[in-house]
């Protein structure tokens, strides 16, 4: 079995939007994108943690920095064939101020990672959805505000810029899904489904499926 590796954070994760809860397998993205692909010789890794960002370290929970790990995932599921790359909702927040082109470049790091792991690994990279408008309002998430509601619409431009000039597949998920109105950040079940179906259709179209 051929090995695509998902490393995002809650919304692969899968985290039920207004909850601590997560969807369960067969609800979220990955779970469906493996029921869809594994008759075909493929297995489906999810690696999808809650707060974790690029580069950026959180100043209250350990272990959310996506370079401190990415490394040690890719040789611990050695072979993977292809990374899914989801990342960058949590750069958005007010604590690290950083700009879409700032979060690129901590994307780019990732990048550079994988390809140091394995330069045959095949990559698709996915801008994550957009922020919802209010979502720093009470009741709602107060870590970002409408700044980072700014930031998280400019991500797709920026990501597809990158995927261009490195040559690898990308998909705006912001294109396909949107968050809940339960919270404004994460996706319900009807986009777990729509960002699965669109993460089939954009590896499908390079994998000997």
């Amino acid at each position: 079995m051929k090995q695509i590796l998902c490393f995002g954070d809650s919304n692969t994760y899968g985290l039920i939007p207004g909850t601590q809860d997560r969807y369960d397998w067969d609800t979220r993205w990955t779970g469906r994108l493996h029921q869809k692909i594994q008759a075909k010789g493929y297995r489906v890794i999810e690696e999808g943690l809650c707060g974790r960002t690029t580069v950026f370290e959180d100043p209250l929970r350990d272990g959310r920095r996506g370079t401190a790990l990415l490394s040690v995932l890719l040789e611990t599921h050695k072979p993977v064939d292809t990374v899914v790359l989801m990342l960058g909702t949590n750069d958005c927040k007010v604590v690290y101020d950083a700009s879409a082109e700032v979060i690129g470049k901590g994307v780019e790091r990732l990048l550079d990672q994988i390809k140091a792991s394995d330069p045959k690994i095949k990559v698709l990279l996915v801008s994550p959805i957009a922020l919802g408008e209010g979502v720093g309002e009470a009741d709602y998430d107060p870590e970002f505000n409408e700044h980072s509601v700014a930031v998280s619409k400019r991500l797709p431009e920026v990501y597809g810029r990158i995927a261009k000039e490195r040559g690898i597949r990308f998909l705006a998920a912001s294109a396909v899904a949107a968050p809940s109105a339960a919270d404004r950040e994460h996706l319900n079940e009807d986009g777990h489904g729509r960002l699965a179906e669109a993460i089939y259709g954009k590896l499908t179209e390079g994998l000997a499926v």
